[in-house]
């Protein structure tokens, strides 16, 4: 582990996402798998730790935001909430993937809010 209190090497590293959004839908389109705990424990490992670095670039971006910008906020919302659920300690079980596959896109979709341009104000 390299210590960067700033973030700045994630910062430099884009995301490789689409293997990543393959395997959330994979997993989420599970209906009664049946894998070993320790298989299930590898990929909420995956997942965490991808939750981790999507969740470090939403933060970068929405304290860039102005402070008039609404999506900085909802990016906070999810933000804490990803928090909290990546504070919980791993399972090896097919739910505890599942949870973290959700975080994972619930994520990426707050990312892409906050790279839209900004709305039109009225």
């Amino acid at each position: 582990m390299l210590y960067d209190p700033q973030g700045l090497i994630e910062a430099e590293l884009p995301l490789n996402r689409a293997p990543y959004e393959a395997l959330v839908t994979a997993v989420l389109a599970w209906t009664n798998p049946s894998l070993e705990p320790r298989d299930y424990e590898q990929i909420a490992l995956q997942l965490t730790g991808h939750a981790r670095a999507v969740a470090a670039d939403v933060r970068r971006l929405a304290a860039a935001l102005p402070r008039s910008d609404g999506r900085g906020a909802f990016a906070e919302v999810v933000l804490r909430e990803a928090d909290g659920r990546l504070s919980a300690p791993l399972k090896g079980t097919a739910r505890c993937v599942q949870n973290r596959a959700r975080l994972v896109r619930a994520l990426y979709t707050r990312l892409d809010r906050l790279t839209e341009p900004a709305p039109a104000a009225t």
